[in-house]
């Protein structure tokens, strides 16, 4: 292929690529970060600081909208050569489509070469700088977890919580366990959010005419019940931060040291298989979804060629959504097996990319018989 052709192909490619990358980066920002930022400014959290969570969350945006733009800037870019005649041009030309698949194989590997170096590098920078950062707004402001008419999670107790407006809650039900193992209900229809004076107390919410109930294990036909006037409820920050992980986060580690740490879990016999599993998917997410961008691009090539003989752009970017949004949902049901119901890590997050290799030689073969 000669070397103005090919540089043509190159420039036309990474120009769709580019226009679509703007694309799938407002879906993810929007869905990542705007949401968030939602709740964190309703709390008049500093414009300052929101800015510095929407800054330390790119990273992970890039590296999921990287992969994604592949295909569809692609699928674009070739099918809109196909309706303008261009690629029949170049057959005409002598250039097979052999050829022609190699530059984009080529640009598809270094798109797949940033978006892991963004994935492995920056990524777990970000993570670890925005959970920093989101930690000492929650002490600074503990109010900003809490939502109104919801119900909140923590590792150990669940907090539903009524209205809530300048930290003062109308209604609130905690479930808990008190230190002998007994399940705790505590209600109160009148309480405040505080800001605690122990480093190692998350919120403190102060409650008036609380009622306190203790059913007892050993006889379930028995409950304690207290009343009380003014009570203090300590939320501890371990319960948001603490020991899902051990005090480790998959995301904030590079694939090195989270391959180091899975070779500590596996010597360990007290490690469970469950507890193990959720770093090993995390780790073969690192190199699975980089490197789609690979298989995306192997794809693309015959679909346009094949069904972008008429309105090649729109069709393009069509059936590249659509094939986008199955990848998504493919690889985050292989994430969801992977991490509770023991299913291979590396299949979980490898079979998307094979299945995309095997429909593109399908696609590929079907395309030179045409």
């Amino acid at each position: 292929m000669p070397k103005l052709l090919t540089r043509y192909f190159v420039k036309e490619l990474i120009l769709y690529y580019f226009v679509s990358f703007l694309f799938f980066f407002m879906i993810f920002f929007v869905n990542q970060i705007l949401l968030m930022i939602q709740d964190v400014l309703k709390q008049r959290v500093p414009v300052g600081t929101v800015l510095l969570l929407m800054l330390y969350c790119l990273p992970f945006v890039i590296s999921q909208a990287a992969p994604f733009a592949t295909l569809v800037g692609f699928l674009m870019c070739i099918a809109r050569m196909v309706t303008d005649n261009e690629m029949l041009v170049l057959r005409a030309l002598g250039i097979s489509f052999l050829k022609l698949l190699v530059p984009v194989l080529v640009v598809g590997a270094f798109i797949s070469v940033f978006s892991f170096a963004v994935n492995d590098f920056l990524f777990p920078r970000g993570a670890l700088a925005y959970n920093k950062l989101y930690r000492d707004i929650l002490i600074s402001n503990p109010a900003v977890e809490l939502e109104p008419n919801s119900i909140k999670r923590t590792q150990d107790s669940i907090l539903v919580t009524g209205n809530i407006e300048n930290n003062q809650i109308s209604d609130l039900i905690y479930f808990d366990h008190d230190l002998k193992g007994n399940q705790r209900v505590i209600v109160c229809n009148d309480a405040k959010v505080a800001q605690a004076t122990n480093a190692q107390v998350l919120m403190q919410i102060n409650m008036k005419n609380a009622k306190i109930f203790i059913p007892q294990n050993e006889d379930f036909n028995s409950i304690d019940f207290i009343s009380s006037e003014s009570t203090i409820l300590n939320i501890f920050s371990n319960n948001f931060f603490g020991n899902r992980y051990n005090g480790l986060n998959p995301q904030e580690m590079t694939s090195y040291d989270l391959g180091n740490y899975i070779k500590e879990l596996k010597s360990d016999p007290n490690q469970s298989r469950q507890y193990i599993n959720i770093f090993e998917v995390e780790y073969m997410r690192k190199f699975a979804l980089p490197f789609s961008s690979i298989f995306f691009a192997f794809l693309a090539f015959p679909l346009a060629v094949i069904f972008g003989k008429h309105n090649g752009q729109t069709v393009g970017f069509i059936v590249g959504v659509v094939i986008c949004v199955a990848y998504w949902s493919l690889q985050s049901v292989g994430q969801v097996l992977g991490q509770r119901n023991g299913f291979s890590s590396f299949w979980g997050m490898w079979l998307p990319n094979f299945i995309l290799a095997a429909v593109g030689l399908f696609f590929y073969a079907r395309m030179r018989r045409t």
